[in-house]
């Protein structure tokens, strides 16, 4: 096979979460610049009707669902919609999630379950949902963690506690798959995105690009790149793996 081969989704479709804006549209742009049908989802319709919009630049298609990843009928719904569309399911990505740091003191069950459900459970239900067409299409599954799943900080127990448990989901689903549907997944470093933004001063960027060993902060596009690795062709021999993308910071870039 020809090294372009490798990396080609040329047939493929692919359901990316959290699509709107960030590290899941350009996951998405990727995906359809190398070829694949990709759907769109995230709670708010613009934001992926125009990911949908860049992702049809390439020529491919694309479809944007509205879904509120913690709601299970609205999974049902994507999954529904989406061999509706397209007749199979050959990709997932579990892209959406987040939290804001927090107070282990101040944080109750019900925010902490909160935070769980959002990062893990619906990304638990999502790839149920889709496993029989996974498994029809020999597929793969990408889950995107959080290099805050390995470090030890303060402020994120109750994000870094799900974002581990996701990593070692993404593990024990490999096991449970194997070898029909590969399981692997992301951990991002210190990303460059709106939800990130929200927390950034020019004095604040500064401290945690000196964290960074490489020297700059990560782009939505370093995750995309890494993503449409482990969905390729080239990955077929990799499962259960986690791909961390975090300028080679073994520790926390957080400056607070």
């Amino acid at each position: 096979m020809a090294i372009q081969d490798l990396f080609s989704l040329q047939g493929e479709v692919a359901i990316i979460t959290g699509a709107g804006r960030g590290i899941g549209r350009a996951i998405a742009i990727a995906f359809a610049q190398a070829g694949a049908s990709v759907v769109c989802a995230a709670r708010t319709q613009a934001d992926i009707d125009d990911t949908a919009a860049q992702c049809r630049q390439s020529g491919s298609q694309a479809l944007a669902v509205s879904c509120d990843v913690s709601n299970e009928d609205d999974l049902a719904k994507l999954v529904h919609t989406s061999l509706e569309q397209f007749g199979k399911i050959s990709i997932l990505v579990n892209n959406a999630g987040g939290a804001y740091p927090n107070d282990p003191l101040k944080t109750d069950a019900k925010a902490f379950n909160r935070d769980f459900n959002f990062n893990v459970t619906s990304a638990f239900t999502l790839t149920q949902l889709c496993q029989p067409s996974l498994l029809a299409s020999k597929g793969n599954v990408i889950n995107i963690t959080s290099a805050v799943a390995r470090y030890c900080q303060a402020g994120f127990s109750s994000y870094g506690t799900a974002k581990a448990a996701l990593t070692q989901m993404t593990k024990l689903l490999a096991a449970d798959f194997a070898p029909d549907i590969r399981v692997n997944a992301v951990a991002p470093g210190t990303i460059l995105t709106e939800a990130l933004g929200q927390f950034l001063n020019t004095e604040i960027q500064e401290k945690m690009t000196a964290l960074t060993p490489l020297k700059s902060l990560g782009q939505p596009q370093d995750i995309a790149a890494a993503a449409l690795f482990l969905a390729s062709p080239a990955a077929r021999w990799v499962s259960g793996k986690i791909i961390e993308v975090d300028g080679g910071a073994e520790s926390t870039t957080w400056p607070f």
